[in-house]
């Protein structure tokens, strides 16, 4: 099956200090991940797409470095004021005029979490899809994707082409070996230098998430701990 994955260029917010590093969305790398373990043993191609400014090029360049076949970069240097909407309409747009069998995306971004733009591709392209998925198999015609509900997983086969958001609990994404970043290096990426359509949400700014006072440590016998634990539940947390 032939594979398009979309990625996204997101801050490393796994990073103790906020320095404007920025880094592959952790779901779309399992995204890719999936794609190149079940074309490993028919060569099927996995190619890439991402909306993003011109300095997210190594970002692509990552994903390259995984094993993925080819990539196509949609230039938007505005594309910092899109939303889910602005997205998912220049993904679609590209899409109507390439082949695929499947596209994945992750299930949300590590910036927004807002976890739309995969249904509202999906929509735009009229696509059956699936989210939130943890498992993908391929049988025959058909894409088998596990995903996780709410009250446990369900199973779904969907036919190509289709679309799936894909969780980060699918699988671990491989760390890049030399050969795979050398190689990706001498890639050549299409771009396309694309304006995103007007957002229809406004991004009013960012905060800091509040502080909380440090955790107690408790010391002594453990007669002594449960004695000064059930003492502190009672009379200064009030849950007893």
């Amino acid at each position: 099956m032939k594979f398009c994955v979309c990625i996204k260029q997101v801050p490393d917010v796994q990073a103790a200090v906020q320095t404007g590093r920025m880094v592959l969305n952790a779901y779309d790398a399992s995204a890719v991940e999936e794609a190149l373990v079940l074309n490993a043993e028919n060569g099927d191609p996995v190619d890439l797409v991402l909306v993003g400014p011109s300095t997210a090029t190594e970002t692509i360049r990552k994903a390259l470095a995984m094993g993925a076949t080819d990539a196509t970069h949609l230039v938007a240097e505005d594309g910092g004021e899109a939303d889910s909407h602005s997205i998912a309409a220049l993904l679609a747009s590209h899409f109507e005029g390439h082949e695929y069998d499947v596209i994945l995306t992750g299930k949300q971004s590590q910036d927004s979490d807002a976890g739309l733009a995969g249904a509202m591709l999906a929509e735009r392209l009229s696509l059956p899809y699936a989210t939130n998925a943890v498992g993908l198999a391929v049988e025959g015609n058909k894409l088998v994707v596990t995903r996780q509900g709410d009250s446990g997983q369900e199973i779904i086969a969907l036919e190509t082409p289709c679309l799936v958001t894909c969780s980060n609990d699918m699988n671990n994404p491989r760390i890049p070996a030399l050969k795979g970043i050398m190689a990706a290096k001498r890639k050549q990426i299409a771009t396309e230098h694309v304006a995103a359509p007007s957002a229809r949400t406004a991004h009013s700014g960012t905060v800091d998430p509040p502080g909380r006072e440090p955790g107690i440590k408790l010391e002594g016998e453990p007669e002594d701990i449960v004695a000064d634990l059930v003492r502190r539940l009672d009379t200064e947390a009030g849950v007893l």
